[in-house]
């Protein structure tokens, strides 16, 4: 129920947005900054590059909050979808920094309040996404959950199961388009 509640709470703030209303982007930042964080430091490994791509992530959502669809995915997750790509990006550009701190090193940082994807678990759509998962292969299933959940890179993944990475991309791929169908039943 309160999830719900959260939910509307943050349509009603991107359709505030979308129609111009910056006072609205403050409201957002206050209620998901956090768990954004959270997401950009467990990709990044870097306190200032996570920050940086944090920024990012709000002007890109200032410019395209007209593009959110509240039919399609959930507020939470498509901000969490933009800082991951974000995140992912930076990543690609400044080459791997901070494999010698472990994922742990950042739990102090964002709040303790459930991660966006611990928040899909428990939602609705994410109780729909877990039974589609199970639809999938194995292998498949692993690659979507380590890149959109882990924050893994396609071509780390390919590395990790030493398969070409053209591989690794049209498996994820056929699989987000087997679980888009799924979930559109």
């Amino acid at each position: 129920m309160q999830a719900d509640q959260g939910r509307v709470a943050l349509v009603a703030i991107m359709d505030r947005l979308a129609a111009g209303d910056e006072s609205a982007l403050g409201e957002l930042y206050e209620r998901t900054a956090a768990k954004l964080f959270g997401v950009t430091l467990r990709i990044l490994h870097d306190r200032e590059e996570a920050e940086d791509v944090l920024h990012d992530v709000y002007l890109t959502v200032w410019q395209r909050a007209d593009r959110f669809d509240a039919g399609r995915a959930s507020p939470i997750t498509w901000l969490a979808t933009i800082a991951r790509n974000r995140s992912i990006d930076r990543l690609r550009r400044i080459g791997r920094r901070g494999d010698d701190q472990p994922v742990e090193a950042a739990t102090g940082v964002a709040d303790e309040a459930p991660d966006a994807f611990a928040a899909l678990a428990h939602s609705e759509d994410g109780q729909r996404l877990a039974a589609c998962l199970t639809e999938l292969d194995e292998g498949t299933r692993g690659a979507i959950v380590a890149a959109f959940y882990g924050g893994i890179t396609y071509e780390e993944l390919a590395r990790r199961l030493s398969v070409p990475l053209g591989t690794m991309k049209s498996r994820i791929r056929r699989g987000l388009i087997r679980l888009k169908g799924c979930l559109s039943r």
